[in-house]
């Protein structure tokens, strides 16, 4: 068994992968991957206060730089959903870890920073 670490649409999930079947004189089977954590990004920072996604859609930009700090109210991302652009503010004043990228597709409640 051997661990891996598989970005999609922007949410990292740790996957342990097993080889199956096969010997040294037949060819081996497709690796079967086995999802192991799901709704906890791998980078995302626990400790602080966590942004999170009102409702799905694209993040369409990022309004700050990883590990700014920011203020209360402060326009950090722009979360674009059924054609219109919403603007995700700070929710207080801190330092910022983003754990989304701009093009990332996020559900709802997903963490999208934290601000520690």
């Amino acid at each position: 068994m051997r661990n891996f670490v598989v970005t999609i649409d922007g949410k990292s999930y740790q996957v342990a992968v097993e080889e199956v079947g096969g010997t040294e004189d037949t060819p081996r089977a497709v690796p079967v991957a086995k999802q192991v954590k799901t709704d906890t990004p791998i980078a995302a920072n626990t400790k602080g206060e966590k942004v999170l996604s009102p409702f799905p859609g694209l993040i369409k930009n990022i309004l700050v730089a990883d590990g700014a700090a920011v203020k209360k109210d402060q326009p950090i991302i722009v979360l674009e959903a059924m054609k219109m652009d919403n603007e995700i503010t700070a929710p207080c004043d801190g330092k910022i870890t983003l754990s989304v990228t701009k093009g990332a597709n996020v559900e709802t409640n997903a963490t999208l920073a934290v601000i520690s």
